[in-house]
């Protein structure tokens, strides 16, 4: 079941502060830190939403508004190791989608990094035939820029050592309303 998250599910935020832990150890390795972050995703202008199973959360997916309420920043999308390949990614991004067009969002943006060497984006100099590299990325290890794609998601650019030497972020970002294209 999907629903947003909220303060008063003191449960559900600590559970959010374990999933944050697991998938981002280097960056959310103690309980304070991954509770903090758990928390800020409560601010006035995320969209936070969990997916509960069994009344626990196994799934989030969060994101806030960055250009007035028309592009919004998708941070994080975390599934927990034993419930992914079950569709939760699928139903907690679409859930996403439409809330944040409710809210009058046109694009979520995401970045997706590869600090670990996953695609070939990694360990080549992006600063030289940055398009080239782009247009012929291969996924090395099950980085998550795949799941992005298959749920309709562009890469449309990097930020070459973002992470470290050869290590970049990958920018991708989806429209999420119909567009005309008329000229008028």
């Amino acid at each position: 079941m999907i629903e947003k998250l909220r303060k008063v599910d003191k449960d559900g935020l600590n559970e959010v502060a374990k999933l944050l832990q697991s998938a981002f150890p280097w960056c959310y390795g103690e309980d304070e830190t991954s509770l903090e972050e758990a928390n800020s995703l409560l601010e006035n202008d995320y969209v936070t939403l969990v997916y509960k199973e069994a009344n626990k959360v196994v799934g989030i997916v969060s994101a806030r508004p960055q250009y007035g309420l028309t592009g919004w920043e998708l941070h994080p999308l975390v599934v927990d190791d034993n419930y992914r390949m079950k569709g939760i990614g699928k139903k907690l991004m679409a859930s996403l989608e439409e809330a944040v067009a409710s809210q009058g969002g046109v694009v979520i943006y995401l970045g997706t990094d590869d600090e670990h060497f996953r695609t070939s984006l990694s360990k080549v100099d992006l600063f030289i035939d940055t398009f080239k590299h782009i247009e012929s990325i291969k996924n090395l290890s099950n980085h998550p820029f795949t799941f992005y794609e298959k749920m309709g998601y562009k890469i449309v650019g990097v930020i070459p050592d973002a992470n470290g030497p050869n290590k970049p972020d990958i920018f991708m970002a989806k429209r999420i309303i119909e567009v005309s294209n008329n000229k008028e």
